[in-house]
């Protein structure tokens, strides 16, 4: 019994040599001839190259992801009514449909609002809140402007404020920055947390109501189909 135990365990490290052998010689197979020999892969590891293998990038490597951006964390100051009026907009003129607005879709958009601008003006314009320089205005740069606007940190004669002014966004109400002390700025930094909850339930209620409403007819016209029925 125990000589057949002995053949057996021999017989598995065998095997064992056997397979790290036949890795190592496909190894080298892969490296082709006349190249140094290198380590052997590991058990398990991926093959180099391989689509598993290539799926590791890290967030902001050239060809990866852009980072998420969240209007309602980032510009606090704005109702949720005043951002959606502001995204509307930026679709409306966002002919190409590629989430920025060139300088020949301002052009467009400043002609419609009545405020025609001079191409140098048109330049200027994107100039003032392009933070990455690529010569036009992703939406979060378009929510700038208006950010610029409520803290009166535009120039009156400037082709940004006409493009405040006439847009019909009411963004008269100065974010915290605008508080004069420290106690002014908690202050309304708590009202606007509570602008922003009531308007969640407001909207909550809103959509409770519509779905109230909509089961009481159909509640309705299960009536209605039974009483022709009989």
């Amino acid at each position: 019994m125990a000589a057949e135990e002995l053949a057996e365990r021999l017989g598995r490290r065998l095997g064992m040599h056997e397979g790290e052998a036949e890795q190592q010689r496909r190894h080298e197979a892969e490296q082709g001839p006349g190249s140094a020999p290198g380590p052997a892969p590991a058990p398990g590891a991926l093959p180099p190259g391989s689509p598993a293998g290539r799926a590791g990038g890290s967030e902001g490597s050239p060809g990866g992801g852009r980072r998420l951006f969240s209007p309602a964390a980032e510009f606090r100051e704005f109702s949720r009514r005043q951002l959606r009026d502001m995204e509307r907009l930026f679709r409306q003129y966002d002919a190409g449909r590629d989430g920025f607005i060139d300088l020949m879709e301002l052009k467009l958009m400043m002609e419609k609002l009545g405020a025609p601008q001079t191409h140098i003006g048109l330049k200027n314009m994107i100039k003032e809140v392009d933070e990455d320089l690529d010569s036009k205005l992703s939406f979060r740069e378009f929510l700038l402007i208006f950010r610029k606007a409520a803290a009166g940190e535009l120039q009156e004669d400037s082709g940004l404020h006409a493009l405040a002014r006439l847009s019909e966004i009411d963004v008269s109400t100065e974010g915290v920055k605008g508080a004069k002390s420290f106690f002014e700025a908690k202050a309304q930094a708590m009202t606007e947390a509570s602008r922003f909850e009531e308007e969640i339930r407001a909207e909550q209620e809103e959509k409770k109501k519509q779905a109230e409403e909509l089961k009481q007819r159909k509640a309705a016209f299960k009536e209605l189909q039974s009483a022709f029925a009989q």
